[in-house]
């Protein structure tokens, strides 16, 4: 078969954001990768309210697409490490937390891109070895979502992995 008879297969990227707070950066995302052959995937929105049955529902339907997916697109804005009021139902300090565990969990590459430099990483993409950026440009998160290992050859020019990050 030449080059000109395949069939691309899009890729699947689950993308983990705080979705009251970050929603505007989840569609200019969206936006940058129209055209490409990426394809997210979201979670379902959170459960205003937490009970043991919305933690199943929420958890099972997460981890559905989690696993549907090639590597997880975390976008860290201001709150992305912000303790949740329903933290000991959740497992972890927020949904956002979660998600990274379960990506992690289920071998998933980790890609991560902060809104602000100065924002605070999840508690669960520390010293994960995540390919990751500082720079929210459309230049950037292409290139981070093209990236296949850690940038750490890019130390210094605001991309780096998580290993180095204080």
């Amino acid at each position: 078969m030449n080059e000109g008879n395949k069939i691309m297969t899009k890729r699947k990227v689950f993308v983990s954001f705080d979705p009251w707070n970050d929603l505007s950066y989840r569609r200019m995302v969206e936006d940058w990768a129209a055209g490409t052959n990426i394809e997210f995937v979201f979670s379902m929105e959170p459960p205003p309210e937490v009970d043991e049955n919305t933690i199943r529902e929420f958890d099972k339907e997460t981890m559905n697409r989690i696993k549907s997916a090639d590597c997880t697109l975390v976008i860290v804005g201001k709150e992305a490490n912000k303790p949740h009021r329903h933290s000991r139902f959740i497992g972890f300090k927020n949904w956002m937390n979660f998600e990274i565990h379960h990506s992690k969990r289920n071998g998933k590459k980790i890609l991560a891109v902060k809104i602000d430099e100065i924002y605070e990483l999840p508690d669960e993409l520390i010293r994960i070895g995540a390919a990751w950026s500082t720079r929210f440009t459309a230049e950037d998160v292409m290139n981070l979502l093209g990236e296949t290992r850690t940038l750490e050859h890019d130390i210094g020019h605001g991309r780096g992995s998580t290993e180095h990050a204080s």
